[in-house]
């Protein structure tokens, strides 16, 4: 295998660090063709060497950039982005927390991961995936049989495990958290479903959000809007704002994120998934959201900066 060793341009400075040698030892012997890229203090030209090397591994070993462990930046740290990213991950982290989130399992060709005890209908989807990836109808399985053929597609398409979880029959609501050391949920917003064709279990599939073909067109579509709700309780609303609160902080999230979550006709509040540095667009969500708490998008964009530097001028 051809692989690049992407490494800190100091790691070179004397004394030249050992893991360097040693790696390259340890690759070579293994039967790969080895070569190093040094990290230096332009993005450019470790593009245009990656992209000209085109190797089949990138074995990491940088953990700077211009000796910074990140660059100064909105959102979400790296392990935010790791918790949130992977649903998996973050469904072990929300029941550590005890937020509630539906019962799961993972696989992968044939091993299992983690299992729950689970019952039909389930929910078959990637768990690394966003913007409903790998979603569809037939992601809602009744029967072993289905079960076994969506979980086959779908490690075949997306070559990785696939998270089966317990279909949660409910409202669905977004939640907009803002905020750092004082975090602030924003309005909720609920997908309606009130025109969605008779007879599917209503899910934010990737038909439903993106179109049939991606191109906004379709009955799943076409059935769905964004709406803030008027008919939710105070006690309710509180309580669904401060599930989203809560995930947010469990997740290590920072600055902005859009919580997604289902409520039973009971009344009992499940985290979906998170989105950390959530889409920003001034139709999203999560500009309406912020809109109709009054900071209107210009100013929405201003609270996301300061919030960000006000954490690297500590």
């Amino acid at each position: 295998m051809k692989i690049t060793v992407l490494h800190s341009k100091d790691a070179l400075d004397p004394p030249v660090d050992p893991l360097l040698d040693q790696l390259d030892a340890a690759l070579t012997a293994n039967g790969h063709v080895i070569r190093r890229l040094a990290v230096d203090d332009a993005v450019q030209p470790l593009i245009d060497e990656l992209t000209k090397e085109q190797p089949e591994l990138v074995f990491n070993l940088a953990e700077s950039f211009r000796g910074k462990s990140a660059l100064e930046s909105n959102g979400s740290s790296p392990a935010g982005l790791i918790l949130a990213g992977d649903k998996t991950l973050t469904k072990k982290v929300l029941a550590f927390h005890g937020i509630l989130s539906a019962k799961f399992a993972t696989m992968y060709r044939g091993q299992s991961d983690w299992v729950g005890d689970i019952k039909f209908p389930l929910l078959v989807k990637p768990p690394q995936e966003d913007a409903s990836l790998g979603i569809t109808q037939k992601s809602i399985v009744n029967d072993v049989k289905e079960l076994l053929d969506v979980i086959s597609s779908t490690q075949q398409e997306y070559q990785s495990a696939v998270l089966v979880e317990e279909f949660i029959d409910g409202r669905e609501f977004y939640v907009g958290v803002i905020g750092n050391s004082k975090v602030e949920a924003l309005p909720i917003i609920e997908l309606d479903f009130s025109k969605f064709p008779a007879g599917l279990p209503k899910i934010a599939s990737w038909e439903a959000k993106w179109g049939d073909d991606g191109d906004e067109k379709g009955a799943e579509f076409e059935g769905t809007k964004s709406i803030f709700p008027t008919d939710l309780s105070e006690e309710l609303t509180t309580k669904i704002q401060q599930v989203a609160i809560d995930s947010f902080q469990a997740l290590r999230l920072r600055d902005y994120a859009r919580i997604d979550l289902r409520v039973t006709a009971n009344e009992e509040v499940y985290v979906i998934e998170a989105n950390p540095n959530c889409y920003l667009e001034q139709n999203s969500e999560f500009a309406r959201a912020a809109q109709k708490s009054g900071l209107e998008y210009p100013a929405l964009i201003a609270r996301i900066v300061e919030l960000a530097s006000a954490r690297y001028s500590r």
